[in-house]
């Protein structure tokens, strides 16, 4: 099985089939295999997620009774004259 792994220094390709130690090999084998299930699944969490709120923008732009409204805040400057030092 050819892999390629990518990061900051670049992209190496290795063929795990050629692991000469059965056990390094299975290991590598079960890495892959837990990788793949983790990448489905968080593809998987992404897209019922997207929905999830895709549906709650639809019920909230539906019910203008929820919007609630902010008030603006003042920003008051203070300055403190006399706490400076000349």
């Amino acid at each position: 099985m050819i892999i390629s792994i990518k990061n900051d220094d670049g992209e190496a390709v290795y063929d795990v089939s050629k692991i000469k130690d059965d056990q390094k090999r299975a290991g590598a084998n079960v890495s892959i295999s837990k990788i793949g299930t983790l990448n489905v699944l968080t593809e998987a969490l992404n897209y019922a997620s997207q929905g999830h709120q895709s549906n709650l923008e639809t019920v909230l732009r539906e019910s203008p009774e929820a919007i609630v409204e902010q008030e603006q805040e003042e920003e008051e400057v203070a300055v403190d004259t006399d706490s400076e030092e000349s």
